[in-house]
């Protein structure tokens, strides 16, 4: 046993140990599968802190011939299946995580070097065989299968680092790319290889150097989806086990629908919430909003309109087949929302083609990174956030109407030419209130559909908005208690605020009127 051949189990026992720990070991069952058949190679992407390594490190226990792991895999779901046993610890396995070896060098030619020399150490170590050339690993393994006929399964982690340290680099990328392929395509020696990274597998124009991988992503999450992140059911048990809100967790994590019956939880966000017995920004604030920032930043065909459109709730189309699979080449903004929703920072429904933000979490990280770059109005109107908010509350009806006229946007989707416009703006005024409540727009309730409505988590008053365009503002509150819409909202009777805005096109004027429900 090594670091690198047959290592122990000592990472994924780490795991194991921790307080908070969702059983993903039927991840496994789907890759014995694949061992001995043609189609033995997986590559797994998706966002940092997604769990990518703890599933890497738990192959490895369950493979590697260095340990004895049973006394681990009997207590988890994987132990229930018909051929558990039959792979237990009976495989060699080579477990290599790009990044250490990247960050020990700085360099490719070198990194490649260091890797190749610190597992053909281990390799002479293991097999007493003459290898025909210590400097290229693909023949001292070719060397091995000659030799013994063993087969070795493969675990790359952080496959894909150096495509996000070095962007610009194609030559490079294309001599690491090389470095792989040579490795692992069409070789007898490869019993199974798992790749694990963010990114899909780089593209140059139509093709693959790695294309005999079978992708997962956030794109196309395959036969995968429960395993690209906790899922509702986990979460759920979650909830009960530490006493929290599952609703509230829901509104803050939540929203990456892989498919239509499955939608995953960001891991680290629900460990951290039910750690430290409070939401907050967790998976966020592993990386600056600088990161963010620079690519909404890039404004290619549009793209701050979209962004402000999915502020307010909206979806947007994308086209994701363009995308080359990197972090520096961006034709079109298509490009830069796929590179978004790989990155964790939207969500993606396939069958539909359209991005959109995903939860409360993402929708801070968007807001700041907003806050801190130059958009004018619409970070105006995102600092004036919470003061509109207050000032709702209050019942100020003068100071409601003038925060949402500074919140007009001055962007070709949010011109107020209809209802619907003005409630984009609405929402992106009112962004700051998803701290306190989920918000609805055209719910059903009464005799129709309120244009918003604002369900409080705890103590503050529920809302329900109705917005006219060149009518009274009077029409707005009367369409509300006639058509009862407070009705879908009995539990909150006793604080229940009933607000009506309207906006006249040609005076350019909003006014706003507030009324406790009675």
């Amino acid at each position: 046993m090594g670091l690198y051949l047959n290592p122990r189990n000592d990472s994924f026992q780490q795991a194991i140990n921790n307080p908070i720990y969702v059983d993903k070991s039927l991840l496994i069952n789907y890759t014995n599968q694949l061992i001995g058949t043609g189609d033995n190679k997986l590559c797994v992407s998706r966002p940092r802190r997604f769990g990518k390594s703890t599933d890497a490190n738990m192959l490895v226990a369950y493979y590697s011939k260095g340990c004895d792991s049973q006394y681990i895999f009997d207590s988890l779901k994987i132990s229930q299946t018909d051929h558990y046993l039959k792979h237990l610890n009976k495989h060699h396995v080579i477990h290599i995580n790009i990044q250490s070896f990247l960050s020990n060098t700085h360099n490719i030619d070198k990194m490649i070097q260091l890797l190749t020399a610190r597992i053909l150490n281990e390799f002479k170590q293991e097999y007493s065989i003459t290898f025909f050339d210590e400097t290229n690993l693909s023949l001292s393994l070719e060397d091995i299968y000659a030799s013994t006929k063993n087969q070795f399964i493969f675990i790359i982690d952080e496959w894909d680092c150096i495509f996000r340290e070095y962007k610009q680099d194609k030559e490079a990328q294309k001599q690491y790319l090389d470095f792989l392929r040579n490795l692992l395509k069409d070789k007898p020696y490869v019993e199974l290889a798992y790749m694990t990274g963010i990114l899909p597998i780089k593209k140059y124009g139509t093709h693959s150097a790695l294309n005999m991988f079978e992708e997962i992503s956030m794109i196309d999450p395959g036969l995968l989806p429960e395993f690209m992140g906790f899922t509702e059911a986990e979460v759920q048990d979650l909830c009960i086990q530490f006493n929290v809100s599952y609703d509230e967790m829901k509104q803050w994590y939540d929203g990456y629908h892989l498919t239509d019956e499955i939608s995953t939880f960001s891991p680290r966000s629900v460990v951290m919430s039910l750690t430290r017995k409070e939401f907050g920004n967790y998976w966020t604030s592993t990386e600056t909003y600088e990161a963010l920032k620079f690519y909404i930043d890039i404004n290619k065909d549009g793209l701050k309109d979209d962004v402000i459109k999915m502020l307010a709730g909206e979806n947007v189309p994308v086209q994701t087949s363009s995308f080359q699979n990197d972090m520096s080449t961006f034709e079109v903004k298509d490009d830069v929302l796929t590179l978004l929703i790989h990155l964790g920072y939207l969500g993606y429904l396939k069958k539909e083609k359209q991005a959109y933000i995903p939860n409360k979490e993402v929708i801070d990280s968007f807001a700041n990174s907003i806050k801190s770059s130059n958009w004018h109005e619409s970070t105006k109107a995102l600092l004036n956030s919470r003061e509109l908010l207050e000032a709702t509350w209050r019942q100020d009806e003068e100071a409601v109407a003038r925060y949402i006229e500074e919140a007009h946007l001055n962007t070709s989707i949010l011109t107020y030419n209809n209802e619907n416009a003005l409630a984009y703006t609405l929402s992106l005024a009112y962004i700051t209130a998803r701290d306190d409540y989920t918000i609805i727009r055209e719910m059903p309730t009464g005799k129709g559909f309120a244009d918003i409505v604002l369900i409080p988590y705890q103590d503050k008053p529920a809302m329900i908005i109705e917005l006219k365009w060149n009518q009274e503002v009077k029409t707005a509150i009367d369409q509300i208690k006639e058509k009862k819409y407070p009705k879908g909202l009995e539990k909150y009777k006793e604080n229940l605020l009933i607000v009506g805005i309207s906006y006249d096109k040609k005076t350019k004027k909003h006014i706003c009127h507030i009324e406790k429900h009675q």
